[in-house]
């Protein structure tokens, strides 16, 4: 874990083996980087105290970390070895970040990549088509506390936006032979590309028993035989299947759980170019997912709801208002506790309003669980209204 102190940075690490000294040098076998460990402190709150080595089992503070990030393993030079690392799920949610002034802005973007050092789970990126900068992660309170951090400790002035759920496309069915051919004439060199290719439903698990990449949950195969396509143009094709899909397809969310087979082509002499076969790819996923049907999936949260007894009926007939669904509740001492699955979307300043109806001694927590298949009536609705 990385933290940002006021003398440096400060990397937590766990001593799973060996002696670490101060002044050793280890290796990052993830990036291939040599790191120093410069100072080694055991802290205790905000008190630390400065150490010479320390031995397996300890947790510590160094400093001198500048390449690594939370996740990474740290090793000696003469032994390289890779722990498995920590699985952060993609954000469920977001909203748009503005800095009042000039000076802000500048402050913003270093605070910003500062913070998705420390916080994995934490992204951000500027969207060239609204001119606005963008911050994600894992629910409202997870950017309530990042806004509050940017304001009270770094001092930044910045409006925020509404927050936006993060939804994701997938497809019903498959689609074999779909083809799409991008041809343009303009007096002199033209454009020519040709692909055909297969879409189906695919996941995670079926990546890895075939040995393929699922980046971003996009599976991508070249099954082209006997030349049909150069070799030059199939990274091309790639590319535009995979930026189609992060784009999305229906309504403008990214395509996920997918596998694309490349399988047919044509390309001329002359005028076929890596951005013509590109182009193809893109028309040809479009028409694809067009043949096999889309859905939206909407993100499902894992909801806990700590309550005296006598607020369970208004707490259960408000979940139920919200499309969640009760999986168990239990007794625990002299409250009681619901566990609940609910659409992210409809959990938008709950805590509030549990508060309001539990005259604030209800509690909750909240974490994300899975991606799940929308109502028809609320996906037709919200791709009519292009949200």
């Amino acid at each position: 874990r990385v933290v940002n102190d006021t003398h440096g940075d400060l990397t937590y690490l766990r001593i799973y083996s060996g002696i670490l000294k101060k002044g050793d040098r280890v290796l990052n076998p993830g990036n291939g980087k040599k790191e120093n460990i410069s100072r080694i402190f055991e802290m205790h709150a905000k008190d630390r105290q400065a150490l010479d080595q320390v031995g397996a089992g300890n947790i510590v503070a160094v400093v001198g970390v500048k390449d690594s990030i939370t996740g990474d393993t740290l090793c000696d030079p003469d032994n390289p070895i890779i722990l498995e690392r920590m699985d952060f799920p993609d954000p469920v949610i977001s909203m748009s970040i503005e800095p009042n002034t000039a000076d802000d802005n500048r402050k913003l973007g270093e605070a910003l990549v500062l913070i998705r050092r420390e916080d994995p789970s934490f992204q951000s990126h500027f969207d060239e088509e609204t001119g606005q900068t963008i911050i994600a992660g894992m629910g409202e309170l997870h950017l309530e506390i990042i806004k509050n951090r940017l304001v009270r400790d770094m001092k930044i002035g910045v409006e925020v936006g509404r927050p936006r759920v993060s939804y994701r496309e997938a497809i019903k069915g498959s689609a074999e032979n779909v083809r799409g051919r991008f041809k343009k004439q303009t007096g002199g060199r033209g454009q020519f590309g040709d692909v055909a290719i297969n879409l189906m439903p695919y996941t995670k698990e079926q990546a890895e028993e075939d040995g393929l990449e699922f980046k971003d949950n996009i599976a991508f195969e070249n099954k082209i035989i006997g030349g049909k396509i150069p070799k030059e143009f199939i990274p091309s094709v790639e590319v535009g299947v995979r930026q189609t899909a992060l784009s999305g397809i229906t309504a403008g969310y990214p395509l996920i759980n997918i596998k694309v087979e490349l399988i047919d082509g044509s390309f001329h002499a002359v005028d076929s170019s890596q951005i013509a076969f590109e182009q193809a790819a893109r028309l040809a996923l479009r028409d694809a997912v067009q043949k096999a049907g889309s859905i939206l999936l909407e993100p499902i949260m894992k909801v806990v709801i700590i309550t005296p007894e006598e607020y369970l009926g208004n707490i259960t007939g408000d979940l139920a208002s919200r499309r969640g669904m009760i999986t168990d509740t239990e007794d625990r001492g002299h409250v009681k506790a619901v566990n609940a699955e609910v659409p992210l979307s409809e959990m938008f300043g709950y805590t509030t309003i549990l508060r309001g109806m539990s005259q604030g001694r209800a509690a909750n927590s909240m974490e994300f669980l899975e991606y799940r298949p929308m109502p028809p009536s609320l996906q037709a609705e919200m791709v009519k209204s292009g949200a």
